[in-house]
């Protein structure tokens, strides 16, 4: 893997809009304007190194499934902060394996084997509109001739092809919360999904989940249509904190949730730490424990809930840099190792590697000027340094 500057393309600001990515805009503290989006550079990957790195999504996907597994049979809720009440439904969700749709690993990877696991967005992950479409468009105005590791499209595509042939009834809701009313992101991510699932021939309901209602039986759209599949931008996280949240978890009510909850188990830190457990010192792990560092020098304390993060502390030899202050409260940490995140050109880049349907479908890059991939993060485009495909 290696960072190569480019010329960015006349117009590509408005060209990206119009293929979706409206919240390109970051405002910086200082008042400025920052694009999220930043094609005056790319990352070129060979290909032998792209089939190895989908090969160690989908072992860490596998690993991922066996420990939400081994947390159910014994009994282990109370390490992931689920409450009680819930146990029984997650463990029902994990045996009858209702429908899942997708998730992304952030790695890092710096070019040399093996990648290291730092954490799984296995319920809500984002920036998915410009992993999947924006930088297809990007390598086809750019490299024409060259391939990238992309089938997020048509992988969804054929996961909600396949999700639609088990339903009883051939509408899926696709909910996205109107609090997140800043970048529009969630409202796209949610709408992309949504046209993912229409091109696979189901009917779609685009809505917000404040819509969402009980009629006393089930739940209801804000026309009182019945909500018998739905998938939520909306972390399960959350859902249990919220008035409807055991209905949602009734054995009796008749909605199909996707992501199924589940993923509960494996979009909460405290995976990190089950996985070190089950397969210590695997190539792929970074050690990483619940009660403590266990004497670790440098560590990274994570939230054990939080969307996508959350705030995360990293104590270092050198001293301690604090992310955004949590809005999750004090509910556990997970310490991992700490890794610094591989620098190309002054510049801190995270690896996303995403996973449709169990199987590996692509990968987004984000950069940072900070060892912590925040809010100020920059995304940039790839190409694999190979002919595509006739």
């Amino acid at each position: 893997m290696r960072r190569e500057p480019h010329t960015p393309r006349a117009g590509w600001n408005e060209t990206i809009r119009e293929q979706g990515l409206i919240y390109v805009d970051t405002e910086l503290p200082d008042g400025g304007i920052m694009s999220y989006w930043d094609e005056t550079a790319g990352y070129a990957f060979e290909l032998d190194e792209v089939l190895r790195l989908e090969e160690a999504t989908e072992e860490l996907h596998r690993m991922s499934v066996a420990a939400a597994e081994h947390v159910v049979a014994r009994n282990r809720y109370a390490e992931f902060g689920i409450p009680e009440w819930a146990a029984e439904a997650v463990a029902r969700s994990l045996r009858e394996q209702p429908p899942t749709l997708y998730g992304r690993f952030d790695l890092c990877y710096d070019g040399s084997w093996p990648p290291k696991l730092l954490e799984y967005n296995a319920d809500t992950p984002t920036s998915l509109v410009e992993a999947g479409i924006v930088q297809w468009f990007w390598l086809e105005d750019t490299h024409p001739d060259l391939d990238q590791w992309n089938s997020l499209h048509e992988r969804l595509i054929a996961a909600w092809h396949r999700i639609g042939r088990g339903l009883h009834e051939p509408t899926v809701h696709v909910a996205w919360s109107k609090e997140e009313e800043v970048t529009a992101e969630d409202q796209m991510t949610a709408g992309y999904l949504a046209e993912c699932a229409r091109q696979a021939g189901l009917k779609v309901e685009l809505i917000t989940i404040q819509e969402v209602g009980w009629d006393g039986r089930r739940f209801v759209d804000g026309a009182d249509r019945p909500i018998t599949t739905c998938f939520k931008l909306y972390p399960w996280e959350w859902m249990l904190t919220e008035p409807y949240g055991r209905l949602a978890l009734e054995p009796g009510t008749p909605t199909t949730w996707i992501e199924p909850a589940w993923k509960l188990l494996l979009s909460n830190k405290a995976l990190l730490a089950v996985l070190w457990e089950l397969y210590p010192g695997h190539e792929l792990l970074l050690p990483a424990y619940l009660d403590s560092p266990r004497g670790m020098s440098e560590y990274v304390a994570k939230p054990l809930l939080g969307r996508e993060g959350g705030s995360v502390r990293i104590v270092t030899a050198g001293g301690t840099e604090i992310s955004n202050p949590s809005i999750y409260g004090d509910e556990g940490f997970c310490y991992q190792e700490f890794r610094a995140l591989p620098e190309f050109a002054g510049n801190r880049v995270v690896l996303g590697s995403w996973i449709v349907a169990g199987e590996s479908a692509g990968v987004g890059l984000r950069e940072s000027r900070s060892l912590i991939t925040d809010g100020y993060a920059r995304f940039l485009p790839h190409y694999i340094d190979a002919p595509r495909p006739s």
